[in-house]
Parts: structure tokens; C-alpha cells; sequence
């Protein structure tokens, strides 16, 4: 496989970043490959690129960005780890901002333009006693995919938006460099309350379901371990977990 690197330097972080042409999963790749240092890989096409759980992540070859990062956040704990999933969406909001408007994240890290699906993410920790040691964050964006074949229900992409060719590589440099940002350590105290503003369906009633099935329901806050929290007509307030509710679009 050939493949080339750069040193990048963003926000005063020194990022390694790896292009290379095919992979299964560039997290995966990042399990093998990965070093002490910040290092981002990106493939310009993935044979088996994850979402979360038993998803796939449809992407045509050269179209789109297919990226994962490396990070050592030590001075994370495990009890803080959704900061880590909050820095990233709202680094890609951030840079997708200068592309486009109308652009949200479904809970808990899905990256959507107004009903439609544009990005994804994967995050996958090691831990180290209660700190994080090592983080692996799986990115995949819709950039410039015209036509999407899968049968997943509402994907879309800056293409389909703007009619026009995007340049992933500058894009992937706003996101890393908004990514720094939001995980310094001064940005704690407002990330949150930025998160939950940008939150798809923040505001009013919308229809969700869960293992009892269909309901009407309003969002009230994500607590800092990231459990959603909602408040349904009858003024019931449900708390759930990742996968434990599902947004009926």
C-alpha cells in the first residue's frame, strides 16, 4: 500500500496525517499503526467503513472524507469522555458552517443538514485505570457524492447542497484545527452549552420511539455522561442511553 504523510500544525498541535488509498476501516488502521502522537489517517476509500453498532458507512471511492484520528487525551477520565464526542461534532458543524447552514447534531454525534444524514462518527476509547489513554475517532463525511445506492433512509452531501466540488483537504484542515479548540481545556465551562444549542430538534415536540414504543416528546438536556434526557407530552421526563431511543424522521 503506498502511501505519504504530512506535519500539519494546528492550534499549536502537531498533527501527523496519513493519506493512503484503501483500508477496511482507517480506525482499525489507526489500531495498528498508531503512535504517542497526534495522527490523523485518511483513505480515499474504505472496504468495510463502520458506523456505530452494526452500521455501515456508504461512501464512493475518492468523494468523500473517510478519516480517523488519534488522540492520547490522559488528562481526560472515563467519566468525561462525551467532551471528546462533543469537541469533534462540534468541530465539524464549525467547518461545515463555511459550506453550507442549517447544520446540526443528532443526538448523540450524528451530523445531519436539516433532515438529511451528512456525517457520521465512531469513537472508541482505551482506558487506563479511570483516565482515557487512547481515543480513535472514525469520521465519515459526504463531501462530494452525487448519488447514494444504499438503502440507508436520508443520506446527503455537500454536493447535493452547493452543486458544486468541494476541497476535502482544506476541509479536513478546518475540522482538525476547530477540533483543537474544543478540546482545550479553557473551551470546558461553554462546550457544552454550545453543544446542546446546535442539537437537532432542540426545539418543540417531535416523535421518537422506544422499547414501548412510539411517543411525542420535547429534548430537555444531555447530561455530561450523555445519557439524552425527554420530556414527553404528558410531562414525563425519560432518560435514555445511546441506542435506547430512536428519532422517527
Amino acid at each position: 500500500m503506498v502511501f505519504y504523510s504530512l506535519i500539519r500544525n494546528f492550534a499549536n498541535v502537531k498533527w501527523k496525517i496519513v493519506h493512503i488509498d484503501e483500508t477496511d476501516s482507517t480506525n482499525r488502521w489507526l489500531q495498528q499503526h498508531g503512535d504517542d502522537h497526534p495522527l490523523c489517517v485518511v483513505a480515499e476509500y474504505q472496504t468495510a467503513g463502520r458506523g456505530c453498532g452494526t452500521n455501515t458507512w456508504e461512501s464512493e471511492r475518492g468523494k468523500n472524507l473517510t478519516f480517523s484520528m488519534l488522540i492520547h487525551p490522559k488528562e481526560v477520565a472515563a467519566t468525561q469522555q462525551f467532551h471528546i464526542s462533543i469537541a469533534i461534532s462540534l468541530a465539524i458543524c464549525e467547518a461545515l458552517g463555511e459550506y453550507i447552514g442549517d447544520v446540526s447534531i443528532k443526538w448523540p454525534n450524528d451530523i445531519y443538514w436539516r433532515n438529511g444524514k451528512i456525517g457520521g462518527i465512531l469513537i472508541e476509547h482505551t482506558l487506563k485505570g479511570s483516565m482515557i489513554k487512547d481515543s480513535i475517532i472514525g469520521v465519515g463525511l459526504n463531501v462530494n457524492q452525487r448519488v447514494f445506492k444504499s438503502d440507508a433512509p436520508n443520506p446527503v452531501s455537500i454536493w447535493q447542497i452547493c452543486e458544486h466540488e468541494t476541497d476535502r483537504e482544506a476541509l479536513l484542515k478546518e475540522i482538525l484545527g476547530a477540533f483543537d479548540r474544543y478540546m482545550n481545556p479553557s473551551a470546558l465551562p461553554s462546550i457544552r452549552e454550545e453543544y446542546l444549542a446546535k442539537l437537532y430538534r432542540r426545539q418543540g415536540y417531535h416523535p421518537y420511539a422506544d422499547k414501548d414504543g412510539a411517543f411525542m416528546a420535547e429534548i430537555v438536556t444531555v447530561e455530561d455522561d450523555g445519557h439524552l434526557v425527554l420530556c414527553d407530552e404528558d410531562g414525563k421526563e425519560r432518560r435514555y442511553a445511546f441506542k435506547e431511543v430512536q428519532f422517527i424522521i
